[in-house]
């Protein structure tokens, strides 16, 4: 779980002195700079080089129409619909010519910075290319103008173009019309389609000199009209990537230089046009001993201001308690801001802001607000969902298979990953590149946008977790956490605190590669770019076969652990397996004797193994039961046999996209306990490696697993 900082706090502290006051209503007659530099008229705004993300649709000319952004990553690119790890300009700083109504930003390529060095290395073709980018009011419209230091060498010529990013949420089942024909924006991207360049382009939407989008609805209609430059193609951008938007696209014509492309865009504005409000309030809720702010949002061209009102609800519906004046916070980026205290208000129940015609969702003030729905889902679902090398069961649901139990192999040297892994000249362990590490295919939580792991994401969850349990000692326990089987079962319990048990995953990673590599793993990462973006279940990423053929192309599936790491890393890794270690009894664990279905664990000659990974293994996952019954013979009832996951077949031929053959995998044991012990706080006689039964579950290991013996 990458750390998410919060700088946007950091921008509302930084400009809690504005004067709280709205500003001037804007005019809804023509568009004009105002003082934060972008184009403005009412219901519009227009952007160039306010942010810049362009892998996440921020940057370049960005257009927000009656409060939607429908537009934006409006430059010079060098493919028709590039994503992420493809090649952006270097953005110089914004310049404003008030007199002449102009805003400009000087562009180039390549930016040395990221040319294969750095965070999210970038592979820049050769080509140097320099240009200024512009918007220019034009009454209700405006003008985008690209003006190029020298023209476009001859071999970019038909590559290099104006892309505009139009975004399709908001667009589905609305009409377009270029070059006299009309279609509908369609869900997903649909063919005919055809590779050119080695990538795969589905045929344009349309193309000509004028594109209108969304004629029928006032809220997005928008016209863009080619002045100069080549014709507009309307292209849809999730035929290469998934997260595409539709890009209106101009190429830049040979020997053109100054105005080599321009475009009169004319994004209809209502007249009058006001953002609505928005009040925010705690959806936690409020201990009624604690401050209670909620904050309006408005438009900062507002200028009548109403009072805010307080309702509780009854049985007879919305009853008024409170109706007082807001407190003018101040303005912030495009909008107005008010706070409403009501901490005076104590009396339990449920409750609801109002200001004016809007109302917010109901809250409750209540002093045991924080007792469930709160931190609970993190521990109960999100913690889980995200455990690797497990499978994670939820009833009718498998959220994930059983995943990564290849890793990991060594990355190599001198190698700088495309998500800004680094690997110098030596692996700095024993370990040779392509060899397999073991100890890395236990614990830890995959990323919550992908299945990478970084140390100090691990570190950092595992340090959290454990102060949690130190200051507050949370016994929520409504998960099953199989260590030995890797099975885990949401809604499930087995008598051991969640939080407890999610520390244990966690310190399983840290713990596990620290002793095989004597070191410290700066990451797990995917070895491709495919795989790195892949969207699905996390057991289809790799086949979970452990090879160590470094004579081979090792250019696989597994993952690598890149080792270069920075000294930040280790005080975090030290802190929080620190702090883990109190949670640590050291006492060898045991079994525990469930007692309410008569069940009894196997004994270790008949505990299952792991078997040969062959097509004549059983495929069969035995699933938990959540009953509390028991057959008429006292034993337990049989597991429920449900989402089953077959075992797939050893590897042959070749493993990956080499053709060099791999040598046969050698025999893998388990360990039949937790290398770090059992975790203080645990109830006694408590086991990782049997199987779990409570008064509601009971629970089976697998019949066999998907993985060589």
């Amino acid at each position: 779980m990458k750390t998410h900082r919060c700088l946007a706090l950091a921008l509302v502290l930084a400009l809690a002195e504005v004067p709280a006051h709205a500003e001037p209503a804007a005019t809804d007659d023509a568009l004009s700079i105002n003082d934060q530099e972008y184009l403005e008229m009412t219901g519009l705004n227009v952007m160039l080089a306010h942010d810049y993300y362009p892998e996440g649709h921020q940057g370049g000319v960005g257009i927000i129409q009656n409060g939607q952004r429908i537009a934006t990553n409006g430059d010079v690119r060098l493919e028709p619909t590039p994503g992420q790890w493809q090649p952006t300009p270097v953005v110089g700083k914004r310049q404003v010519d008030r007199a002449a109504q102009q805003i400009s930003v000087r562009m180039s390529f390549p930016d040395e910075a990221q040319d294969r060095r750095g965070l999210n290395p970038i592979g820049y073709p050769d080509l140097k290319m320099g240009y200024v980018l512009r918007v220019k009011p034009a009454g209700r419209a405006f003008r985008i103008i690209v003006d190029f230091d020298q023209p476009v060498p001859a071999a970019w010529v038909g590559k290099v173009g104006f892309n505009l990013e139009l975004y399709p949420g908001i667009l589905f089942g609305k009409s377009y019309e270029i070059g006299g024909q009309s279609g509908i924006f369609p869900r997903q991207a649909n063919g005919p389609g055809a590779v050119s360049d080695g990538d795969y382009e589905v045929a344009p939407l349309g193309h000509g000199s004028k594109l209108m989008v969304a004629p029928e609805t006032d809220r997005q209609r928008m016209t863009i009209e080619v002045v100069r430059g080549g014709e507009i193609e309307l292209l849809d951008g999730r035929a290469q990537h998934n997260n595409g938007w539709f890009v209106a696209r101009s190429l830049a014509p040979a020997g053109a230089t100054a105005d080599a492309i321009e475009w009169l865009v004319t994004p209809h504005a209502i007249p009058g046009w006001k953002s609505d409000p928005v009040i925010q309030v705690s959806q936690v809720g409020y201990h009624p001993r604690q401050t209670k702010v909620a904050v309006i949002e408005l438009d900062r061209h507002e200028t009548e201001f109403k009072d805010v009102a307080l309702y509780r609800v009854t049985d007879g519906g919305l009853e008024r308690v409170a109706e007082r004046p807001a407190t003018h916070w101040g303005r912030f980026l495009r909008y107005h801001y008010l706070q409403f205290d009501f901490t005076d208000i104590v009396r339990p129940g449920m409750y609801a802001v109002g200001y004016g015609d809007q109302r917010s969702n109901v809250f409750q003030i209540d002093e045991h607000v924080f007792q469930r729905n709160v931190w609970q889902p993190t521990v109960e679902y999100f913690l889980p969902v995200q455990m690797a090398h497990m499978r994670v069961n939820d009833h009718y649901r498998v959220w994930h298979g059983l995943s990564h139990m290849d890793d990991a192999l060594m990355a190599p040297v001198n190698h700088n990953h495309f998500d800004g892994y680094v690997q110098g000249p030596s692996t700095l362990t024993k370990y040779q590149p392509g060899e397999h590490v073991p100890g890395l295919d236990r614990g830890g939580w995959y990323d919550a946008g992908d299945h990478d792991f970084r140390i100090e994401s691990q570190a950092d969850t595992v340090h959290g977790l454990a102060l949690a349990w130190e200051l507050f000692h949370p016994t929520l326990d409504n998960t099953t956490i199989d260590q030995d089987a890797h099975i885990v079962e949401i809604h499930c319990p087995d008598g051991k605190p969640d939080v407890l048990q999610q520390i244990e995953h966690g310190v399983l990673s840290i713990v596990g590669g620290y002793n095989s590599l004597g070191r410290l793993y700066r990451g797990i990462q995917d070895a491709s770019l495919h795989q790195y973006t892949f969207l699905g279940d996390a057991a289809d990423m790799t086949d979970n076969l452990v090879f160590h053929d470094t004579a081979a192309s090792w250019t696989c599936r597994e993952r690598w652990p890149p080792r270069r790491g920075r000294s930040r890393d280790s005080m975090t890794r030290s802190r929080a397996t620190a702090c883990a270690s109190r949670r640590s009894s050291g006492k060898a664990p045991r079994r525990r004797i469930p007692h309410c279905t008569g069940w009894r664990p196997p004994s270790s000659s008949t505990r299952p193994r792991a078997r040969r990974n062959t097509p004549s293994s059983s495929s069969a996952w035995a699933t938990r039961s959540c009953r509390g019954s028991t057959r008429s013979d006292g034993s337990a009832p049989g597991p429920l046999r449900s989402s089953m996951t077959p075992t797939s077949p050893r590897r042959s031929g070749p493993p990956c996209e080499s053709t060099a053959r791999r040598s046969t995998p050698s025999r893998r044991r388990r360990p039949t306990a937790s290398p770090i012990g059992p975790m203080s706080g645990e109830p006694a006689g408590t086991s990782s490696d049997s199987a779990w039964s409570s008064t509601s579950c009971t629970w089976e290991r697998p019949t066999s697993f998907p993985r060589p013996t």
